[in-house]
């Protein structure tokens, strides 16, 4: 059954299977009671509606073959442009920010009077358009490590949604990136562009090893594509060429609209791709 708790700050944290949700509304007394009122609600029937589908949303995305959920086809909707570019990739590379986008759809269609608002669905965030939001990044997810950066999101940037992925997230990559963070127009988006750009940094080395995905989870999506399972030790040159291989696909993506910016990090370094990172802070040694 999902459960509701309300957090510290003014949050709320929703929980369902898999599904783990933290989000916050500003404005109005009346709207925010409103806001939580519908996510709630919504919340109710995600985790069903995308169990029903979930054999095709394992499959490549294809146009030919749509999914019938509304959540499931925003999913399928996000990934369409790149698998027409060529890259394998399967709506389920964008579940965690489209269920983020209803959330926060749900809550603005209940509470016009918002005047922020957020939902992170295991980090990948839709944010109510329009409005300014800070933002912590952390390279890598574990408990303890902390943040290292963080993203100052103005209203004049009009970001919707904000992913990262890398190989330390909670889905495997075929890539070594330690973190891409991908700012886009909609959650959805940012959650597959993250994934694959991802997927990108990458280079051939000793050091990586791999195995297949299903060796690993026999219901993976990725089959018997290889994925990352340790990074050893790098040199200066496969780090910066798995960045500018990363960087380059990032930046095919940026040119072809689907995403507003990426930022890639490995083993300390860093590369941007796209219009920029608005208001970008490193944390310092």
């Amino acid at each position: 059954m999902p459960s509701v708790q309300r957090l510290t700050g003014d949050r709320l944290h929703l929980q369902h299977g898999p599904i783990d949700v933290v989000l916050r509304a500003w404005g109005p007394p009346d709207a925010v009671t409103l806001a939580e009122a519908a996510a709630v609600a919504r919340f109710q029937t995600v985790l069903d509606e995308l169990v029903v589908e979930l054999p095709s949303l394992r499959r490549a995305a294809d146009p030919a073959t749509p999914p019938r959920g509304t959540i499931a086809r925003a999913m399928h909707a996000a990934c369409l442009p790149h698998a027409a570019r060529g890259v394998f990739v399967t709506p389920m590379a964008a579940v965690a920010g489209a269920v983020a986008d209803a959330l926060l759809a749900a809550m603005q269609d209940a509470a016009p009077g918002l005047t922020r608002a957020f939902v992170n669905d295991g980090g990948d965030i839709a944010v109510l358009p329009g409005a300014g939001l800070d933002i912590g990044l952390a390279a890598s997810p574990q408990p303890g490590t902390g943040f290292d950066g963080a993203l100052h999101l103005r209203a004049a940037d009009g970001i919707g949604g904000v992913a990262t992925s890398g190989r330390h997230g909670r889905s495997f990559s075929l890539g070594i990136a330690d973190a891409v963070t991908v700012l886009a127009a909609t959650a959805a988006a940012a959650d597959v562009a993250a994934t694959l750009i991802a997927n990108a940094v990458d280079v051939a080395s000793p050091a990586i090893a791999r195995r297949p995905a299903y060796g690993l989870d026999p219901d993976s999506d990725l089959g018997a594509r290889l994925v990352t399972t340790e990074v050893g030790a790098l040199t200066t040159n496969e780090i910066d060429a798995a960045l500018e291989t990363g960087a380059a696909f990032a930046e095919s993506c940026f040119r072809a609209g689907l995403i507003r910016a990426a930022a890639l990090r490995l083993r300390g370094q860093l590369r941007l791709a796209g219009a920029g990172f608005p208001q970008l802070t490193e944390s310092q040694p």
